[in-house]
Protein backbone atom coordinates (compact mmCIF):
# COMPACT_ATOMS: atom_id res chain seq x y z
CA UNK A 1 0.00 0.00 0.00
CA UNK A 2 1.55 3.11 -1.15
CA UNK A 3 1.23 5.98 1.92
CA UNK A 4 -0.37 9.15 1.64
CA UNK A 5 1.67 12.08 0.57
CA UNK A 6 2.22 14.00 3.19
CA UNK A 7 3.41 18.14 3.98
CA UNK A 8 6.86 18.01 5.65
CA UNK A 9 7.31 19.70 9.04
CA UNK A 10 8.47 22.84 8.12
CA UNK A 11 5.52 23.49 5.71
CA UNK A 12 2.92 22.33 8.35
CA UNK A 13 4.24 24.85 10.87
CA UNK A 14 4.24 27.39 8.39
CA UNK A 15 0.77 26.49 7.61
CA UNK A 16 -0.05 26.04 10.89
CA UNK A 17 1.05 29.92 11.81
CA UNK A 18 -0.56 31.14 8.68
CA UNK A 19 -3.57 29.82 9.33
CA UNK A 20 -4.10 31.54 12.90
CA UNK A 21 -2.25 34.64 11.64
CA UNK A 22 -5.27 34.71 9.22
CA UNK A 23 -8.13 33.79 11.63
CA UNK A 24 -6.88 35.63 14.13
CA UNK A 25 -6.42 38.74 12.28
CA UNK A 26 -9.61 38.60 10.57
CA UNK A 27 -11.50 38.31 13.60
CA UNK A 28 -9.78 40.98 15.28
CA UNK A 29 -10.03 43.20 11.92
CA UNK A 30 -13.90 42.32 11.38
CA UNK A 31 -14.91 43.03 14.81
CA UNK A 32 -13.00 46.62 15.11
CA UNK A 33 -14.27 47.13 10.96
CA UNK A 34 -18.04 45.75 12.38
CA UNK A 35 -17.63 48.42 15.56
CA UNK A 36 -16.25 51.19 14.03
CA UNK A 37 -19.14 51.20 11.02
CA UNK A 38 -22.06 50.66 13.28
CA UNK A 39 -20.37 53.93 15.46
CA UNK A 40 -19.69 55.75 12.06
CA UNK A 41 -23.49 55.27 10.53
CA UNK A 42 -24.62 56.11 14.59
CA UNK A 43 -22.90 59.62 14.21
CA UNK A 44 -24.58 60.24 11.17
CA UNK A 45 -27.74 59.25 11.97
CA UNK A 46 -28.11 61.02 15.76
CA UNK A 47 -26.53 64.08 13.57
CA UNK A 48 -29.23 64.01 11.13
CA UNK A 49 -32.18 63.40 13.61
CA UNK A 50 -30.59 66.40 15.95
CA UNK A 51 -30.28 68.61 13.24
CA UNK A 52 -33.73 67.96 11.83
CA UNK A 53 -35.39 67.99 15.43
CA UNK A 54 -33.54 71.71 16.07
CA UNK A 55 -35.27 72.98 12.93
CA UNK A 56 -38.33 71.73 13.10
CA UNK A 57 -38.61 73.69 16.35
CA UNK A 58 -38.66 76.82 14.41
CA UNK A 59 -42.04 76.19 12.94
CA UNK A 60 -43.96 76.65 15.92
CA UNK A 61 -46.59 77.74 16.64
CA UNK A 62 -47.85 76.59 12.88
CA UNK A 63 -49.48 79.16 10.68
CA UNK A 64 -52.48 76.85 9.50
CA UNK A 65 -53.42 73.28 10.44
CA UNK A 66 -53.72 72.11 7.54
CA UNK A 67 -50.58 73.21 5.46
CA UNK A 68 -50.73 73.07 1.46
CA UNK A 69 -48.15 72.60 -0.72
CA UNK A 70 -46.54 75.71 -0.24
CA UNK A 71 -45.77 75.87 3.72
CA UNK A 72 -44.44 72.10 3.46
CA UNK A 73 -42.10 73.07 0.89
CA UNK A 74 -41.20 75.69 3.39
CA UNK A 75 -40.75 73.06 6.07
CA UNK A 76 -38.65 71.16 4.36
CA UNK A 77 -36.38 74.07 2.82
CA UNK A 78 -35.68 75.07 6.66
CA UNK A 79 -34.38 71.71 7.78
CA UNK A 80 -32.24 71.63 4.43
CA UNK A 81 -28.49 72.12 5.39
CA UNK A 82 -25.05 71.47 3.40
CA UNK A 83 -25.04 67.82 4.95
CA UNK A 84 -28.31 66.87 3.87
CA UNK A 85 -29.11 66.49 0.10
CA UNK A 86 -32.96 67.25 -0.18
CA UNK A 87 -35.71 66.63 2.19
CA UNK A 88 -39.57 66.29 1.81
CA UNK A 89 -42.55 66.96 4.51
CA UNK A 90 -45.88 65.17 4.24
CA UNK A 91 -48.90 66.43 5.95
CA UNK A 92 -51.51 63.42 4.93
CA UNK A 93 -51.37 62.55 1.53
CA UNK A 94 -50.02 66.01 0.13
CA UNK A 95 -46.27 67.05 0.24
CA UNK A 96 -43.96 69.55 -0.65
CA UNK A 97 -42.41 69.93 -4.34
CA UNK A 98 -39.56 67.22 -4.36
CA UNK A 99 -36.38 69.49 -5.08
CA UNK A 100 -32.90 69.06 -6.54
CA UNK A 101 -30.47 67.95 -3.99
CA UNK A 102 -29.40 72.06 -3.31
CA UNK A 103 -26.14 73.46 -4.07
CA UNK A 104 -23.22 71.62 -6.02
CA UNK A 105 -23.68 67.74 -5.76
CA UNK A 106 -21.51 66.15 -3.27
CA UNK A 107 -18.43 64.94 -4.88
CA UNK A 108 -18.80 61.30 -6.50
CA UNK A 109 -22.70 61.24 -6.59
CA UNK A 110 -23.06 62.41 -10.26
CA UNK A 111 -20.56 63.61 -13.19
CA UNK A 112 -22.00 66.34 -16.02
CA UNK A 113 -24.16 64.84 -18.34
CA UNK A 114 -25.83 62.58 -16.32
CA UNK A 115 -29.29 62.97 -14.79
CA UNK A 116 -28.78 64.29 -11.45
CA UNK A 117 -30.42 62.69 -8.41
CA UNK A 118 -33.60 63.16 -6.66
CA UNK A 119 -35.65 61.82 -3.73
CA UNK A 120 -37.30 58.79 -5.12
CA UNK A 121 -40.62 59.26 -3.09
CA UNK A 122 -41.21 55.18 -3.45
CA UNK A 123 -38.11 54.72 -1.10
CA UNK A 124 -39.79 55.74 1.79
CA UNK A 125 -41.04 52.69 2.72
CA UNK A 126 -44.82 52.37 4.41
CA UNK A 127 -43.08 50.96 7.42
CA UNK A 128 -41.07 54.26 7.78
CA UNK A 129 -44.00 56.15 7.27
CA UNK A 130 -46.04 54.31 9.24
CA UNK A 131 -43.70 54.88 12.72
CA UNK A 132 -43.40 58.43 11.58
CA UNK A 133 -46.98 59.34 11.83
CA UNK A 134 -47.17 57.35 14.87
CA UNK A 135 -45.18 60.46 16.93
CA UNK A 136 -41.74 58.61 16.72
CA UNK A 137 -38.93 59.87 14.53
CA UNK A 138 -37.54 56.28 12.50
CA UNK A 139 -34.98 56.40 9.85
CA UNK A 140 -33.39 53.58 7.55
CA UNK A 141 -30.66 53.38 5.16
CA UNK A 142 -31.10 53.04 1.24
CA UNK A 143 -28.90 52.78 -1.82
CA UNK A 144 -29.77 54.89 -4.61
CA UNK A 145 -28.10 55.45 -8.27
CA UNK A 146 -25.21 52.81 -6.09
CA UNK A 147 -24.61 55.55 -3.36
CA UNK A 148 -25.73 54.86 0.53
CA UNK A 149 -28.18 57.40 1.99
CA UNK A 150 -29.57 58.04 5.19
CA UNK A 151 -33.61 58.66 5.55
CA UNK A 152 -34.64 60.18 8.75
CA UNK A 153 -38.20 60.37 9.09
CA UNK A 154 -39.51 62.75 11.53
CA UNK A 155 -42.94 63.97 12.88
CA UNK A 156 -43.93 67.65 13.97
CA UNK A 157 -45.20 67.61 17.17
CA UNK A 158 -47.20 70.57 18.88
CA UNK A 159 -46.74 70.80 23.00
CA UNK A 160 -49.77 72.37 24.46
CA UNK A 161 -49.31 72.67 28.37
CA UNK A 162 -49.01 69.50 29.70
CA UNK A 163 -49.14 67.41 26.61
CA UNK A 164 -48.04 67.07 23.25
CA UNK A 165 -49.80 66.15 20.27
CA UNK A 166 -48.94 65.16 16.58
CA UNK A 167 -49.23 67.89 13.81
CA UNK A 168 -50.08 65.36 10.93
CA UNK A 169 -47.08 66.77 9.38
CA UNK A 170 -44.16 64.18 8.49
CA UNK A 171 -40.56 65.28 7.57
CA UNK A 172 -38.60 63.03 5.68
CA UNK A 173 -34.61 64.35 5.42
CA UNK A 174 -32.49 62.19 2.65
CA UNK A 175 -28.69 62.32 3.67
CA UNK A 176 -25.59 61.32 1.51
CA UNK A 177 -23.46 58.59 3.12
CA UNK A 178 -20.88 58.96 0.66
CA UNK A 179 -18.36 60.17 2.88
CA UNK A 180 -18.91 57.79 5.68
CA UNK A 181 -19.00 55.01 3.48
CA UNK A 182 -15.34 56.48 2.30
CA UNK A 183 -14.30 55.80 5.57
CA UNK A 184 -15.88 52.53 5.91
CA UNK A 185 -13.62 51.94 3.28
CA UNK A 186 -10.42 53.22 4.49
CA UNK A 187 -11.27 51.22 7.23
CA UNK A 188 -11.89 47.71 5.23
CA UNK A 189 -8.21 48.36 3.53
CA UNK A 190 -6.48 49.36 6.78
CA UNK A 191 -7.80 46.10 7.73
CA UNK A 192 -6.82 43.91 4.90
CA UNK A 193 -3.26 45.30 4.95
CA UNK A 194 -3.13 44.96 8.76
CA UNK A 195 -3.91 41.32 8.02
CA UNK A 196 -1.31 41.15 5.22
CA UNK A 197 1.28 42.54 7.48
CA UNK A 198 0.55 40.31 10.22
CA UNK A 199 0.94 37.27 8.08
CA UNK A 200 3.97 38.62 6.93
CA UNK A 201 5.41 38.47 10.12
CA UNK A 202 3.84 35.18 10.81
CA UNK A 203 5.60 33.37 7.93
CA UNK A 204 8.39 35.11 8.80
CA UNK A 205 8.02 34.25 12.74
CA UNK A 206 7.66 30.86 11.36
CA UNK A 207 10.60 30.56 9.82
CA UNK A 208 12.45 30.98 12.58
CA UNK A 209 10.18 29.10 14.52
CA UNK A 210 11.01 26.14 12.39
CA UNK A 211 14.61 26.84 11.97
CA UNK A 212 15.31 26.20 15.55
CA UNK A 213 12.70 23.37 16.14
CA UNK A 214 14.21 21.65 12.74
CA UNK A 215 17.80 21.79 13.11
CA UNK A 216 18.26 19.32 16.72
CA UNK A 217 15.41 17.07 15.05
CA UNK A 218 17.32 17.12 11.47
CA UNK A 219 20.81 16.58 13.67
CA UNK A 220 18.70 13.65 15.28
CA UNK A 221 17.56 12.03 11.81
CA UNK A 222 21.16 12.76 10.68
CA UNK A 223 22.12 10.41 13.73
CA UNK A 224 19.63 7.80 13.88
CA UNK A 225 20.82 7.39 10.03
CA UNK A 226 24.06 6.64 11.12
CA UNK A 227 23.40 4.55 13.72
CA UNK A 228 21.33 2.09 11.64
CA UNK A 229 24.49 2.22 9.34
CA UNK A 230 26.58 0.62 11.81
CA UNK A 231 28.40 4.40 13.36
CA UNK A 232 27.36 3.02 16.82
CA UNK A 233 29.33 5.81 18.23
CA UNK A 234 26.93 8.19 17.16
CA UNK A 235 26.24 11.01 19.92
CA UNK A 236 24.20 14.53 19.44
CA UNK A 237 25.43 17.57 20.81
CA UNK A 238 23.09 18.60 23.88
CA UNK A 239 22.35 22.04 24.41
CA UNK A 240 19.34 23.97 26.81
CA UNK A 241 16.82 22.00 29.01
CA UNK A 242 13.79 22.00 26.81
CA UNK A 243 12.07 18.50 25.30
CA UNK A 244 14.65 18.98 21.97
CA UNK A 245 17.46 18.44 24.17
CA UNK A 246 15.22 15.44 26.62
CA UNK A 247 15.09 13.61 23.68
CA UNK A 248 18.74 14.28 22.37
CA UNK A 249 20.28 13.02 25.96
CA UNK A 250 17.77 10.00 25.53
CA UNK A 251 19.31 9.18 21.75
CA UNK A 252 22.48 9.46 23.64
CA UNK A 253 22.02 7.28 26.19
CA UNK A 254 20.38 4.63 23.87
CA UNK A 255 23.02 4.78 21.31
CA UNK A 256 25.53 4.22 23.95
CA UNK A 257 23.63 0.74 25.90
CA UNK A 258 23.05 -0.41 21.93
CA UNK A 259 27.16 0.24 21.58
CA UNK A 260 27.73 -1.65 24.80
CA UNK A 261 25.26 -5.01 23.79
CA UNK A 262 26.83 -5.17 20.90
CA UNK A 263 30.27 -4.68 21.67
CA UNK A 264 29.12 -7.82 23.89
CA UNK A 265 27.42 -9.45 21.27
CA UNK A 266 30.51 -9.44 19.08
CA UNK A 267 32.82 -10.59 21.62
CA UNK A 268 30.27 -13.45 22.33
CA UNK A 269 30.02 -14.68 18.34
CA UNK A 270 33.74 -14.13 18.40
CA UNK A 271 34.20 -16.53 21.05
CA UNK A 272 31.68 -18.46 19.99
CA UNK A 273 33.17 -18.96 16.41
CA UNK A 274 36.65 -19.35 17.60
CA UNK A 275 35.33 -22.31 19.87
CA UNK A 276 33.90 -23.52 17.04
CA UNK A 277 37.17 -23.13 15.01
CA UNK A 278 39.15 -24.58 17.79
CA UNK A 279 37.54 -27.68 18.56
CA UNK A 280 36.60 -28.39 14.84
CA UNK A 281 40.29 -28.26 14.08
CA UNK A 282 41.38 -30.02 17.24
CA UNK A 283 38.88 -32.36 16.24
CA UNK A 284 40.50 -33.73 13.11
CA UNK A 285 43.21 -35.38 14.42
CA UNK A 286 41.24 -38.13 16.52
CA UNK A 287 38.96 -38.19 13.47
CA UNK A 288 41.64 -39.48 11.15
CA UNK A 289 42.37 -42.07 13.18
CA UNK A 290 38.91 -42.66 14.05
CA UNK A 291 38.33 -42.51 10.13
CA UNK A 292 41.11 -45.48 9.84
CA UNK A 293 40.10 -47.90 12.58
CA UNK A 294 36.41 -47.35 10.64
CA UNK A 295 37.52 -48.39 7.55
CA UNK A 296 38.99 -51.03 8.62
CA UNK A 297 36.03 -52.59 10.61
CA UNK A 298 34.51 -51.84 7.40
CA UNK A 299 36.24 -54.07 5.28
CA UNK A 300 36.21 -56.87 8.06
CA UNK A 301 32.77 -56.32 9.25
CA UNK A 302 31.15 -59.10 6.41
CA UNK A 303 33.38 -61.77 8.27
CA UNK A 304 32.06 -60.56 11.93
CA UNK A 305 29.80 -62.29 13.49
CA UNK A 306 26.01 -59.98 12.77
CA UNK A 307 25.72 -58.24 15.91
CA UNK A 308 29.72 -57.39 15.75
CA UNK A 309 29.30 -56.65 11.97
CA UNK A 310 26.53 -54.32 12.08
CA UNK A 311 28.48 -52.28 15.01
CA UNK A 312 31.26 -52.14 12.81
CA UNK A 313 29.18 -50.89 10.32
CA UNK A 314 27.33 -47.98 12.89
CA UNK A 315 30.61 -46.71 13.44
CA UNK A 316 31.72 -46.19 9.99
CA UNK A 317 28.45 -44.23 9.52
CA UNK A 318 28.73 -42.26 12.03
CA UNK A 319 32.82 -41.68 11.59
CA UNK A 320 31.89 -40.68 8.36
CA UNK A 321 28.91 -38.04 9.23
CA UNK A 322 31.05 -36.62 12.17
CA UNK A 323 33.83 -36.17 9.53
CA UNK A 324 31.52 -34.62 7.42
CA UNK A 325 30.06 -32.10 10.21
CA UNK A 326 33.47 -31.31 11.79
CA UNK A 327 34.38 -30.46 7.64
CA UNK A 328 31.43 -27.89 7.61
CA UNK A 329 32.13 -26.48 10.73
CA UNK A 330 35.50 -25.42 9.68
CA UNK A 331 34.05 -24.56 6.28
CA UNK A 332 31.77 -22.11 7.60
CA UNK A 333 34.49 -20.67 10.53
CA UNK A 334 36.78 -19.52 7.47
CA UNK A 335 33.47 -17.78 5.66
CA UNK A 336 32.85 -15.84 9.20
CA UNK A 337 36.62 -15.36 10.13
CA UNK A 338 37.07 -13.70 6.02
CA UNK A 339 39.96 -15.91 5.13
CA UNK A 340 38.21 -17.98 2.46
CA UNK A 341 39.16 -17.03 -0.78
CA UNK A 342 38.48 -18.31 -4.67
CA UNK A 343 40.87 -20.08 -6.59
CA UNK A 344 39.44 -19.38 -10.19
CA UNK A 345 39.68 -20.67 -13.45
CA UNK A 346 38.13 -20.68 -16.71
CA UNK A 347 35.56 -23.29 -16.95
CA UNK A 348 33.33 -24.84 -18.91
CA UNK A 349 29.70 -25.19 -16.97
CA UNK A 350 28.39 -27.59 -18.65
CA UNK A 351 31.51 -30.05 -18.32
CA UNK A 352 31.38 -28.65 -14.46
CA UNK A 353 28.14 -29.88 -14.18
CA UNK A 354 28.65 -33.32 -15.77
CA UNK A 355 31.84 -33.94 -13.26
CA UNK A 356 30.01 -33.02 -10.57
CA UNK A 357 27.19 -35.82 -10.79
CA UNK A 358 29.59 -38.51 -12.15
CA UNK A 359 31.66 -38.12 -9.58
CA UNK A 360 28.71 -39.05 -6.81
CA UNK A 361 26.96 -41.37 -9.29
CA UNK A 362 24.13 -39.15 -9.94
CA UNK A 363 24.18 -38.84 -13.88
CA UNK A 364 21.27 -41.31 -14.69
CA UNK A 365 19.65 -40.31 -11.68
CA UNK A 366 19.19 -36.59 -12.74
CA UNK A 367 18.03 -34.93 -15.88
CA UNK A 368 20.26 -31.92 -17.42
CA UNK A 369 19.15 -29.35 -20.05
CA UNK A 370 22.94 -27.78 -20.31
CA UNK A 371 23.67 -24.80 -22.89
CA UNK A 372 26.57 -25.72 -24.80
CA UNK A 373 30.28 -23.93 -24.45
CA UNK A 374 29.47 -21.61 -21.30
CA UNK A 375 32.90 -20.05 -20.34
CA UNK A 376 33.01 -18.22 -17.38
CA UNK A 377 35.62 -17.22 -14.09
CA UNK A 378 35.07 -19.34 -11.75
CA UNK A 379 36.37 -21.92 -7.97
CA UNK A 380 35.28 -25.19 -9.75
CA UNK A 381 35.69 -26.89 -5.87
CA UNK A 382 33.31 -24.68 -4.37
CA UNK A 383 30.71 -24.62 -7.42
CA UNK A 384 31.27 -28.40 -7.25
CA UNK A 385 30.21 -28.09 -3.54
CA UNK A 386 27.35 -25.85 -4.63
CA UNK A 387 25.77 -28.43 -7.04
CA UNK A 388 26.48 -30.89 -4.52
CA UNK A 389 24.16 -29.81 -1.70
CA UNK A 390 21.45 -28.62 -4.04
CA UNK A 391 21.60 -32.08 -5.97
CA UNK A 392 21.47 -34.36 -2.70
CA UNK A 393 19.11 -32.73 -1.31
CA UNK A 394 17.02 -33.12 -3.92
CA UNK A 395 17.41 -36.82 -4.20
CA UNK A 396 16.76 -37.32 -0.67
CA UNK A 397 13.63 -35.33 0.16
CA UNK A 398 12.20 -34.46 -3.12
CA UNK A 399 10.69 -36.65 -5.86
CA UNK A 400 12.15 -37.77 -8.97
CA UNK A 401 12.78 -36.72 -11.69
CA UNK A 402 15.47 -34.24 -10.39
CA UNK A 403 16.54 -31.83 -13.27
CA UNK A 404 19.56 -29.22 -13.67
CA UNK A 405 18.92 -26.70 -16.27
CA UNK A 406 22.12 -24.19 -17.52
CA UNK A 407 21.37 -20.94 -18.95
CA UNK A 408 23.37 -17.88 -19.49
CA UNK A 409 23.61 -14.41 -21.05
CA UNK A 410 27.05 -12.09 -21.49
CA UNK A 411 27.16 -11.86 -17.96
CA UNK A 412 25.29 -14.11 -15.56
CA UNK A 413 24.85 -17.90 -16.01
CA UNK A 414 21.72 -19.51 -13.73
CA UNK A 415 21.93 -22.83 -12.56
CA UNK A 416 18.43 -24.54 -11.84
CA UNK A 417 17.87 -27.79 -9.45
CA UNK A 418 14.45 -28.54 -9.01
CA UNK A 419 12.65 -31.53 -8.15
CA UNK A 420 9.05 -32.79 -8.15
CA UNK A 421 7.85 -33.58 -4.50
CA UNK A 422 5.40 -31.35 -2.89
CA UNK A 423 7.75 -28.97 -2.46
CA UNK A 424 8.66 -26.67 0.71
CA UNK A 425 6.49 -25.17 3.42
CA UNK A 426 5.58 -21.60 2.89
CA UNK A 427 6.81 -20.78 6.71
CA UNK A 428 10.17 -22.75 5.61
CA UNK A 429 10.83 -21.00 2.42
CA UNK A 430 12.51 -17.94 4.44
CA UNK A 431 14.43 -20.34 7.11
CA UNK A 432 16.07 -22.51 4.43
CA UNK A 433 19.57 -21.37 4.05
CA UNK A 434 20.06 -20.56 8.33
CA UNK A 435 22.44 -22.51 9.88
CA UNK A 436 21.86 -25.71 11.29
CA UNK A 437 17.89 -25.54 10.23
CA UNK A 438 15.50 -28.84 9.22
CA UNK A 439 12.74 -27.90 8.08
CA UNK A 440 11.18 -31.11 9.80
CA UNK A 441 11.67 -31.93 13.45
CA UNK A 442 11.53 -35.56 12.47
CA UNK A 443 14.70 -35.38 10.45
CA UNK A 444 16.18 -33.98 13.55
CA UNK A 445 19.02 -37.31 13.93
CA UNK A 446 19.21 -37.62 10.21
CA UNK A 447 22.87 -37.83 8.52
CA UNK A 448 22.65 -34.00 7.15
CA UNK A 449 24.09 -31.53 9.54
CA UNK A 450 21.59 -27.93 8.82
CA UNK A 451 24.89 -26.25 6.96
CA UNK A 452 24.79 -27.68 3.84
CA UNK A 453 22.66 -25.28 2.17
CA UNK A 454 24.09 -22.24 4.42
CA UNK A 455 27.58 -23.26 2.42
CA UNK A 456 26.02 -22.99 -0.53
CA UNK A 457 24.76 -19.72 -0.51
CA UNK A 458 28.06 -18.43 1.37
CA UNK A 459 30.09 -19.84 -1.83
CA UNK A 460 27.43 -18.27 -3.99
CA UNK A 461 28.01 -14.92 -2.22
CA UNK A 462 31.58 -15.39 -2.36
CA UNK A 463 31.90 -15.36 -6.12
CA UNK A 464 29.13 -11.77 -5.53
CA UNK A 465 26.53 -14.13 -6.90
CA UNK A 466 23.29 -15.35 -4.95
CA UNK A 467 21.44 -18.62 -4.65
CA UNK A 468 17.71 -18.32 -4.02
CA UNK A 469 14.63 -21.14 -3.57
CA UNK A 470 11.47 -21.31 -4.74
CA UNK A 471 8.45 -23.63 -5.06
CA UNK A 472 7.79 -24.52 -8.80
CA UNK A 473 3.80 -23.64 -10.08
CA UNK A 474 3.21 -27.04 -11.08
CA UNK A 475 4.77 -28.71 -7.84
CA UNK A 476 8.48 -29.35 -6.18
CA UNK A 477 11.27 -27.48 -5.13
CA UNK A 478 12.80 -25.25 -7.68
CA UNK A 479 16.59 -23.59 -6.20
CA UNK A 480 18.21 -21.57 -8.53
CA UNK A 481 22.08 -20.08 -8.28
CA UNK A 482 22.83 -17.17 -10.19
CA UNK A 483 27.03 -16.25 -10.72
CA UNK A 484 28.26 -13.58 -12.45
CA UNK A 485 30.63 -15.31 -15.58
CA UNK A 486 32.96 -12.97 -14.53
CA UNK A 487 33.68 -13.44 -10.74
CA UNK A 488 35.65 -10.93 -8.40
CA UNK A 489 39.56 -11.21 -8.21
CA UNK A 490 40.55 -13.51 -5.61
CA UNK A 491 41.98 -10.24 -3.24
CA UNK A 492 37.53 -9.58 -3.47
CA UNK A 493 37.59 -6.59 -5.89
CA UNK A 494 35.77 -6.49 -9.29
CA UNK A 495 38.10 -7.63 -12.41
Amino acid sequence: MTPRPSLGLRARLLFAFALLCVVTAAAVAGAIYVQARNDILQRAQDATVQAVTSRLEAFYPLRSAAPGPTELGQIAAAVTDQNSSFAVAFYRETHSPVPLPPGPPPPGDWRPGERPLVLDLGVISPELRRVVAGGRTAWQRVVLQDSPWLIVGTPLLIVERDRTRVSGIEVYVARSLLAEQHSIDGLAVSAWLTGGAALAFAVVLALLATRGVLRPVRELGRAARLLGEGELRTRIAVSGSDELADVARTFNNTAAELERHVKQLREMEADARRFVADVSHELRTPLAALAAVADVLEEEAAQLPEPAGRAARLVSQETLNLTGLVNDLIEISRFDSGVAALALNEVDVADLVRATLRARGWSESVHTVLAPAVMAGLDPRRVDVILANLVGNALRHGEPPVSVRLCADAHWIALEVRDHGPGLDEAVLPHVFDRFYKASAARARSEGSGLGLAIARENARLHRGDLTVTNAPDGGALFTLRLPRRAPDPDGGPE
